[in-house]
């Protein structure tokens, strides 16, 4: 554990979440199905009404304030919690923010395109620059940092879901954390995570192999197939081991993509159910788009006796400011 943190704290870092997040155990869950159920709160993480993204964005903002750059921009969905998250960081640190949003789902829904994760965006003062899709992403930020630079801004590209090798120590930190709350409590058989842009399964990946190298882990894809993830997760895992000096993980890398249906920000009713269930047994709140999917992975994968015997781990990646987007959403 010791080597991992030293070479973590090579990098410049912003402490903007402090104390680690909880890692809680969910005894009416547990009880229900019957298995014992942890869950490591990074919804909790303290700005901008939380989530997982400050865990990057400690490293990337960091990076940005060294470069003396005076503005973030980031690209995502008009729901993206990555965004939200970005701008208020951009808030509180007195720089200018800038988005390019997309509208994955196609719907006009009003509630869709002004509440939620977007709302939120108008409260912190991002300029927000809709576009018709986020179809090379690393071009159309390229592209948009090129004109901020010509009308005398200093930009700074945070990449989508602020997933690059960068951004995903601030993963291989949090496995140290989950280590550390797990020590002399349990040996988690698995972990499981939301597998989206892929910066947080990456980071899971290279810190979890080598603080919990029995643990497996499990990533639940909410945007693509495992055959299309799959390399993304890869790229990501050799990368941030090369900033780490230390050797890439030769676990195979699980994905399972059974439960993203119909597409990336469309709600399901797996979903929906998994949201319901831990809301009701436990007072805690998922979101449509990344949680309540992973968890209707979680839930699944034990009905179908797909992890190995012992306590689980969910990480519980934020987004429940999405909810109030999806008004449509039914929790029965």
């Amino acid at each position: 554990m010791c080597d991992l943190a030293q070479r973590l704290a090579a990098f410049p870092r912003l402490d903007i979440i402090g104390p680690p997040t909880p890692l809680e155990h969910l005894p009416r869950l547990s009880s229900f199905l019957a298995r014992d159920i942890f869950i490591k709160r990074d919804d909790l993480t303290p700005l901008g009404l939380g989530g997982n993204k400050l865990r990057k964005l400690e490293f990337l903002a960091a990076d940005a304030l060294r470069q003396g750059a005076d503005t973030l921009l980031t690209a995502g969905a008009i729901q993206s919690n990555h965004v939200r998250q970005t701008a208020a960081l951009a808030a509180k640190l007195g720089l200018h923010c800038v988005a390019l949003l997309e509208n994955p789902t196609g719907t006009d829904d009003g509630n869709y395109l002004t509440n939620g994760n977007r709302l939120l965006l108008d409260l912190f003062q991002c300029e927000v620059i809709l576009c018709e899709a986020l179809t090379q992403p690393v071009q159309q930020l390229a592209d948009a940092a090129l004109r901020l630079e010509a009308q005398g801004f200093r930009p700074y590209v945070v990449p989508v879901g602020g997933s690059n090798a960068l951004g995903s120590l601030g993963y291989a930190g949090c496995a140290l954390e989950i280590a550390h709350q797990c020590q002399g409590v349990i040996q988690p058989a698995a972990v499981v995570v939301p597998s989206g842009s892929g910066g947080t399964h990456a980071g899971l990946a290279v810190g979890l192999s080598a603080v919990l190298p029995e643990t497996a882990l499990v990533g639940v894809t909410v945007s693509r197939r495992a055959e299309q993830q799959r390399p993304l997760i890869a790229g990501l895992i050799a990368q941030a081991s090369e900033r780490l000096s230390q050797a890439p993980p030769v676990a195979d890398i699980s994905l399972w993509d059974e439960y993203y249906a119909p597409g990336y920000g469309v709600a399901n009713d797996e979903g929906r159910e998994a949201i319901a269930l831990l809301a009701r047994l436990e007072g805690i709140v998922l979101d449509p788009v990344y949680t309540g999917k992973a968890m209707a992975g979680l839930i699944d994968g034990l009905d179908r006796g797909r992890f190995p015997d012992g306590p689980l781990v969910f990480v519980h990646t934020g987004g429940a400011p999405a909810l109030f987007a999806y008004h449509h959403l039914e929790t029965r």
